[in-house]
């Protein structure tokens, strides 16, 4: 990986050791928050893997090391005092201990268990593909799936007539309601499809000019 920046300036502090804040680059959730040195820093950018420092341990971990939950790096940010730096990353399952995907699951003011906005597509198609899965009863989206691909194909084809026509009418809030069933049932046949949120994702960002 090649260096912006040079690691001598970064603001360690007393003891050597700088915030770091690990966020997901496909979904933006903020997955944990740990320390490196200029060490786990050098390491992180050299391996193309999340190092830390544990300053229990006294030494350098590399996240997923054991668990097989690894931490790709896209990129390293650092903020605008030079005291803090971010990895985002490619996540390989959970981030926590605890076997959440976050560390930061609990909220103190939320009082639903509805994601936040920047992470609702991936937490539909998750939702979706657990409907796939465990196909509960009285639920739309297991039905769809039981009645089949074509079931799900011509749903998506409806959506997009009813989508052009409420765009044709130039009713704003038709169009957002006829937009948000045609993405709720195309993520429905990406998933019946095997086809990850991702994998739009990357290619959205291969034409990206």
């Amino acid at each position: 990986m090649d260096i912006s920046i040079n690691l001598d300036n970064l603001k360690f502090d007393a003891n050597g050791l700088i915030p770091v804040i690990t966020q997901s680059f496909y979904t933006g959730k903020v997955l944990m928050q740990a320390y490196a040195n200029k060490e786990a820093i050098k390491k992180t950018i050299e391996t193309g893997y999340a190092t830390y420092y544990s300053r229990s341990r006294k030494k350098l971990w590399v996240k997923g090391e054991t668990s097989g939950n690894k931490q790709k790096i896209v990129d390293i940010k650092v903020d605008c005092d030079m005291d803090s730096v971010l990895y985002l990353v490619k996540d390989y399952g959970v981030a926590c201990h605890t076997g959440e995907e976050s560390c930061f699951y609990t909220s103190i003011l939320k009082k639903d268990n509805k994601p936040d906005g920047y992470e609702i597509f991936s937490s539909l198609y998750n939702k979706i593909l657990e409907r796939k899965i465990n196909k509960p009863e009285n639920s739309y989206v297991s039905s769809l799936f039981q009645k089949g691909s074509d079931r799900i194909i011509q749903k998506v084809g409806e959506e997009a007539i009813e989508t052009v026509i409420a765009l044709k009418n130039n009713n704003k809030n038709e169009i957002v309601y006829e937009s948000a069933d045609l993405l709720f049932h195309l993520l429905i046949a990406l998933v019946d499809k095997d086809i990850k949120f991702e994998n739009i994702q990357d290619e959205l960002l291969r034409r990206y000019r």
